[in-house]
């Protein structure tokens, strides 16, 4: 697993698919924070990806650029939602900390839209 996270060090955005019902993949670049041999992704609660992982966890990821594009190889991994307010805080303070004011301005744009925020937690098979 080690070796699979490697192409994710000095990554700014990842492309996460999670899958439709039907199967179809859906791809999504967003930030990401490495928490040991753990991806983390802050983003809103409501969101198609996280609805979608709650039904089926099975995700692909690859490093990307900000639109999408992979810069890396895509690999097979398993996310899950972690719902618990000191997981989200956690992960906020690892955004924080790569992030820096692009992050805090995020958070601040989401304070004013009132978002909740929930936490998906990624590993590599």
């Amino acid at each position: 697993m080690k070796n699979a996270l490697k192409q994710f060090e000095k990554q700014q955005y990842l492309n996460l698919e999670t899958f439709r019902k039907n199967g179809q993949g859906v791809k999504t670049p967003v930030w990401f924070a490495q928490d040991g041999d753990t991806l983390r992704i802050w983003t809103q609660a409501d969101s198609g990806k996280v609805k979608r992982i709650h039904r089926d966890g099975n995700v692909r990821i690859v490093p990307s650029t900000a639109s999408g594009e992979p810069t890396g190889e895509w690999a097979e991994a398993h996310a899950k939602v972690l719902e618990d307010t000191r997981e989200v805080d956690f992960t906020a303070r690892l955004f924080k900390k790569k992030y820096g004011i692009m992050f805090n301005l995020f958070g601040a744009m989401g304070k004013l839209r009132r978002a909740k925020y929930t936490t998906i937690q990624v590993e590599i098979h």
